[in-house]
């Protein structure tokens, strides 16, 4: 059975290499603007919104405006951190999905 104790050990390598990942991403802040600058947002890599930002004059616009620039913003945000998270991830399981990991 020397080949499942060689298995666990590359398992075990992979995870302490995803957590780091992981760690790396949880740092990483990605800023996507939106609303032509009025709308800023900020998430980690992990997809973990950290800011919020909306210019004052901007709110005097058009509710519906306001509202579809703020979801964009936020839509754009996440799609980026779920890009970095995958090509993160990607590169330590060779490509292979693994649920749960976003």
């Amino acid at each position: 059975m020397v080949g499942v104790g060689k298995l666990l050990k590359q398992a075990q390598k992979m995870q302490q290499k995803m957590e780091e990942a992981q760690a790396l991403l949880s740092d990483e802040i990605i800023e996507v603007s939106g609303g032509g600058g009025a709308v800023t947002v900020k998430v980690s890599g992990q997809g973990e919104f950290k800011d919020l930002q909306l210019d004052p004059e901007f709110l005097k616009e058009d509710a519906e405006f306001v509202s579809e620039a703020i979801l964009q913003a936020i839509v754009d945000a996440s799609a980026q951190a779920k890009k970095k998270n995958d090509e993160a991830m990607s590169g330590l399981t060779g490509g292979m999905q693994m649920p749960g990991l976003f």
